[in-house]
């Protein structure tokens, strides 16, 4: 049997409740995992495509509820007055969990003109909105949770933001301070953009994974696509980074987004990537 639950926001203790038995809340959503995108904050989702995340009980972020077995039975009655304090919902469908969360926005009361045997005024009852889509679900079967936006769900799964990982100021600094980045124009620290921030972080991982005969490599691939671009002292391998934008061409570069078409020979910069191994 499926049931639709919420979350009550403020209570620390018991803070699940049961809205509705018997019922399915969501249309079934039929994920590939196969064709999902395990989660990068740089990936730029394709209109019918999912994030995951594989082994999510096992995860710091992953909430109790998901860990533990789930029995209906151990849950109370949602109250009306507890309406307008709930943060999200879960309807459990089978044994996955679909989730959504709630914003003030899907709270909806209206006045509206009945037309029976006269026109008269109805007041409508607070009602509550339930999108065409989950923001997530979890695939108890796999252990995987799949879902669109990390900002949406990061009010239900606590800490799940830390994997969108920004630079911090001591990093960024570490970063322009490289023996192949030459910075003019005084661009510095205070100039890098949150997007950058979190491209520095990608760029740092990927950079330590690097032999030195790789990052040599790098910076002349980098060269062969940037030309016109950024300007590249051979003698010295160095790279000058005047700008926010010089700054996202060598993060791009570092990450090898840079590809030539086998047929046409174009060159062209991928904007989100894909592991196929």
């Amino acid at each position: 049997m499926d049931h639709v639950f919420a979350k009550v926001k403020g209570l620390r203790k018991n803070p699940f409740f049961k809205m509705i038995s018997d019922c399915t809340l969501f249309e079934p959503v039929a994920i590939n995992l196969a064709g999902c995108v395990d989660y990068n904050p740089d990936h730029n989702l394709d209109e019918d495509a999912w994030f995951k995340i594989d082994q999510f009980s096992q995860k710091g972020y992953c909430i109790d509820l998901l860990k533990n077995d789930f029995d209906s039975k151990d849950y109370a009655d949602l109250t009306k007055a507890q309406f307008a304090k709930i943060s999200y919902l879960f309807a459990v469908q089978g044994d996955d969990f679909y989730f959504q969360k709630i914003t003030p926005s899907l709270f909806m009361k209206k006045k509206m003109i009945g037309f029976g045997e006269c026109a008269e005024i109805e007041e409508s009852g607070s009602r509550l909105v339930i999108n065409s889509q989950p923001d997530a679900i979890y695939i108890k079967a796999f252990d995987t949770l799949v879902f669109r936006s990390l900002a949406t769900i990061s009010s239900i799964f606590k800490s799940i933001d830390s994997l969108y990982k920004e630079a911090t100021n001591a990093e960024v600094e570490q970063f322009l301070d490289t023996s192949f980045i030459e910075l003019t124009n005084e661009y510095d620290v205070t100039k890098v953009s949150k997007p950058n921030r979190k491209r520095v972080a990608l760029a740092m991982a990927t950079l330590d994974s690097m032999s030195d005969q790789d990052k040599t490599n790098m910076l002349t691939y980098i060269d062969g696509y940037c030309k016109q671009q950024l300007q590249f002292d051979k003698k010295n391998s160095k790279l000058e980074i005047s700008s926010d934008n010089d700054l996202k061409l060598l993060l791009y570069g570092i990450e090898q987004r840079f590809y030539t078409t086998p047929f046409g020979q174009e060159k062209r910069l991928a904007n989100s990537v894909q592991s196929l191994a």
